[in-house]
């Protein structure tokens, strides 16, 4: 087993038939179709079931890889001269738990996210189980025409969410998944009650760093301008450096301070 696949806790079939076996019985299929994805997820093996659920299988090795990621988030948050926020959950199937209230939160107040299903353990396995949704992109693949359009839709959603006191900790335009009938977010995660505020400027600060490139700086402040005032943008400019030195960003830092700060000036 190589490193990259040891450091992301894959995991061979036997322990996957196993997960499958309950699933099946606990949804009553005779056989299951199962599909794995290729996705670049370090913290669970995400698979589709008979094209209706999304399934996220999470191990003891995902969990640890997890706490590297809070620590690392938090040193983060150090740096730009707050407390840390972010928060870290010491099993499989409370990372499973997490998510699957994450996401009826954010369904509760009104925005768009997969149905959440349940979440359960099966041999030493959190198992995250939501809705499938087909016929969907990502925002980060989309053309720019619509993200330009979509921009200031998910920036109000952002806000939404800050206004009812979520965060979402983990905004990226792959977690953006577009279709026919607007945005839907996945894959939020724990924030720390005591520091909301910071969480939301970096919320802010990982919406602009994930529009900049598909729209430049100046689309992305406007959009961003829709629903927040420009204080909250100068907030926000405490964590674009942060933000930037993620592996999973890839921005235009400096040009997004200039254009927030002519706004301010």
């Amino acid at each position: 087993m190589d490193l990259r696949r040891l450091v992301r806790g894959r995991l061979g079939w036997p322990r996957l038939e196993t997960v499958a076996r309950e699933l099946a019985r606990r949804y009553d299929r005779d056989t299951l179709h199962i599909r794995f994805l290729e996705a670049d997820n370090w913290l669970s093996t995400p698979m589709v079931v008979d094209d209706e659920w999304f399934v996220k299988v999470i191990s003891k090795q995902n969990s640890l890889v997890h706490a590297v990621f809070t620590t690392g988030r938090n040193l983060g948050a150090f740096s730009s001269g707050t407390e840390g926020f972010f928060g870290h959950f010491g099993t499989p199937l409370e990372m499973a738990e997490h998510e699957l209230e994450a996401t009826k939160r954010l369904r509760d107040i009104g925005l768009q996210a997969p149905a959440p299903v349940e979440a359960f353990e099966v041999d030493g396995l959190g198992v995250l189980v939501l809705e499938y949704l087909p016929n969907f992109h990502t925002l980060d693949t989309a053309p720019r025409e619509e993200v330009e359009r979509l921009a200031p839709e998910l920036f109000a959603a952002l806000a939404e969410m800050h206004d009812n006191h979520l965060a979402h900790g983990d905004l990226r335009a792959e977690n953006v998944l577009v279709r026919e009938d607007g945005i839907y977010f996945i894959d939020a995660t724990n924030v720390n009650d005591e520091g909301m505020r910071d969480a939301r400027a970096y919320d802010l600060a990982c919406g602009l760093a994930a529009l900049e490139p598909l729209v430049g700086p100046k689309q992305a402040v406007a959009a961003a301008l829709d629903s927040y005032e420009v204080e909250a943008l100068l907030d926000a400019v405490d964590f674009l450096d942060f933000v930037n030195i993620r592996p999973d960003h890839d921005f235009d830092a400096a040009s997004l301070k200039g254009e927030i700060e002519k706004h301010a000036a």
